[in-house]
């Protein structure tokens, strides 16, 4: 083995989405960082679909982006289009979408990472972890180079043990095009981590020339198209738009003709698969009652013609494929540029993590991504994000950053898969989210940027715009408390348009901007400053204004889980000890050693009466 002759704080194995924050992150916090990955020309590769954002999704780039990563300015360098989905729904649950560019998102991504200060970028396979007296030292590649660091952050993806299916055919690749990674989770298991399998799909790639644009329809962007970045001011990219396909009965048929040679259903493939994005055949099997099924015909980029069926993943043999994706209005001569296929990956029990991503088994190791059993690009960077971060802190000697479940949509997943692990792939919902009036797209920045910049990842001119921002939104808050509507002053019309004629007191513009029917546009009219608002302050005010109650009593709620959340358990606990508890609680408790007595109440089985009895046992190990 030889020796590299640099030590690194932190090294970081695999540079998708969860190793580029990750990377960038410990290194602009100052540390010396390593980036390992298989392929250099694979890094931030997009390997399903050609997109970032999306329901939940969305408001995990907007937290990205507060805290200072990446992943919201590199598709607003790249996006191709740009679009606010649900905005005839409440402020709690709109997000943001974008597609993306694949190979500028790509290209970009790799310039950003090597013109990092403090962060070497190396092409190579890790096949092995240096591990003694239960902490990691460093990683082994397939080149016989041993490279030391304090800390090592895993984002392995789908490359641990990975097997593409395609029909009954199947062979080892970490995705279609680049080869597997063997021998780390053998190691793994060695080490005492719980190894299971998952399962994911992409769609084919459709050649955009073979089909009839003209009998699909069209949807395009949001005009001007709205940034993810805070610190984006305007999108200069051309947009273009997606368009609308549908399935068939015909279409049907042939999947379920071809179910015979479908790995999923031979019972070749043994990893589970993600109940939220299911393949197009299991999509058939499951709804027999449908006659069609939505698709986005995405385009991949701008110089190129291939284009992304969302929607349609399958692993069915390419013969079927061929007569599936043409038996679709307006593919009827289609041509497939690159078939759609099934993969089985290894990941690790999330259980076995605590909040700050470091393993518990191996200390100062970090495991982030579809390691983790979750699914998603937005979900991986999110992950990656925090391991970098608090990778970095541990090697500078410093306390780990963990966000609440009431920070941040990061918060609830990062709690969600340590505290209740998953054997399926992880997706986000803002449904996962207690409060999600709180965890707005629109205030991520309100939220979290103190911890990006306290952490050193926000820049101070970045941190000084946005306190600028925060002043003037509590300034404006006070004027509409104090400016007021007087009976005697106000225009008729205006009282009579909006059912106050009558009125015998006053009414300060707050309780004015709390009518659902009133915004600011309407209080233009009374008053030239409210016309002077700035965009983005008018729109924290006016949400703020309208959901006051609401807000206030998900507050309350905060403070009251707070206290659980804050009573932390020592980590030589000793369950066996503890009285008056069921042996199913007790070997729950043992086997999930959490973190909080909040994160112990959230785990499946733990009783009221139990919390409550590990709550009384703290209280006097502690002797208050």
């Amino acid at each position: 083995m030889i020796l590299y002759d640099r030590t690194y704080d932190v090294i970081v194995v695999g540079a998708g989405h969860a190793g580029c924050e990750a990377a960038l992150a410990a290194s602009r916090m100052g540390c010396r960082t390593l980036l390992l990955t298989i392929n250099l020309d694979a890094i931030a590769l997009m390997s399903c679909n050609p997109a970032i954002g999306g329901l939940a999704k969305g408001h995990l780039v907007k937290e990205i982006d507060a805290l200072g990563g990446e992943m919201g300015r590199n598709i607003d360098a790249t996006g191709i289009q740009f679009r606010i989905l649900n905005t005839r729904k409440g402020p709690a649950v709109r997000a943001s979408r974008a597609q993306a560019d694949k190979q500028l998102y790509r290209l970009r991504m790799k310039r950003v990472l090597e013109h990092q200060a403090n962060l070497a970028v190396k092409q190579a396979e890790v096949t092995g972890l240096v591990v003694a007296d239960g902490r990691v030292q460093g990683v082994d590649t397939r080149a016989r180079v041993r490279y030391q660091g304090t800390t090592v952050v895993l984002t392995t993806g789908t490359f641990m043990r990975g097997l593409i299916h395609i029909g009954l055919t199947n062979y080892p690749g970490g995705r279609a095009g680049d080869l597997p990674s063997i021998g780390l989770s053998d190691q793994l298991k060695e080490l005492g981590f719980a190894v299971g399998r998952l399962k994911t799909g992409t769609p084919a790639r459709l050649d955009g020339r073979t089909i009839d644009f003209s009998r699909l329809e069209p949807q395009y962007g949001d005009d001007p198209p709205i940034p993810f970045s805070f610190s984006t001011e305007r999108i200069d990219r051309p947009q273009v738009p997606c368009h609308i396909a549908y399935t068939n009965p015909r279409s049907h048929e042939i999947i379920r003709g071809g179910l015979d040679r479908s790995p999923l259903y031979a019972g070749v493939i043994e990893g589970i698969g993600p109940r939220y994005c299911p393949s197009i055949e299991d999509k058939v099997v499951r709804f027999p009652e449908k006659e069609r099924h939505q698709t986005f015909i995405e385009p991949e980029g701008l110089d190129t013609v291939e284009c992304y069926p969302s929607g349609l993943s399958t692993s069915l043999p390419i013969d079927v494929q061929w007569a599936f994706y043409r038996s679709i209005e307006g593919l009827e001569r289609v041509e497939i540029m690159r078939p759609a296929y099934a993969i089985e990956y290894d990941y690790v029990d999330p259980v076995q993590l605590h909040a700050s991503l470091e393993t518990k088994p191996i200390a100062s190791l970090y495991h982030a991504g579809q390691i983790n059993g979750t699914s998603g690009y937005e979900e991986a960077a999110a992950q990656g994000l925090m391991a970098g971060i608090n990778a970095a802190l541990r090697a500078q000697g410093r306390e780990s950053l963990v966000l609440s479940r009431s920070e941040a949509y990061i918060g609830v997943m990062i709690d969600d898969l340590v505290t209740l692990g998953t054997r399926e792939p992880y997706r986000m919902f803002t449904s996962r989210a207690e409060y999600r009036l709180l965890l707005r797209e629109d205030n991520a920045d309100l939220r979290l940027r103190e911890h990006g910049h306290a952490v050193g990842l926000v820049p101070e001119e970045e941190y000084s715009r946005f306190l600028t921002k925060r002043e003037q939104i509590a300034v404006e808050l006070e004027r509409l408390q104090q400016r007021k509507l007087l009976p005697s002053g106000a225009d008729t019309a205006f009282l009579a348009e909006f059912e106050l004629v009558g009125l015998q007191n006053a009414l300060t513009f707050t309780q004015l901007l709390r009518r659902p029917d009133i915004g600011y546009q309407e209080l233009a009219r009374l008053d030239a400053d409210s016309a002077a608002v700035a965009p983005q302050v008018r729109e924290q005010v006016e949400i703020q204004v309208k959901y006051q109650g609401y807000i206030d009593r998900q507050l309350d709620q905060v403070r009251r889980q707070e206290r659980m959340e804050g009573a932390r358990i020592p980590v030589d606990f000793d369950y066996s000890a503890l009285p008056g508890i069921t042996a199913e609680v007790r070997e729950k408790l043992q086997r999930f050693r959490p973190d909080t007595l909040g994160q112990a109440s959230r785990i499946s089985g733990i009783t009221p009466a139990a919390v409550a009895v590990l709550s009384i046992a703290l209280k006097a190990r502690s002797g208050s």
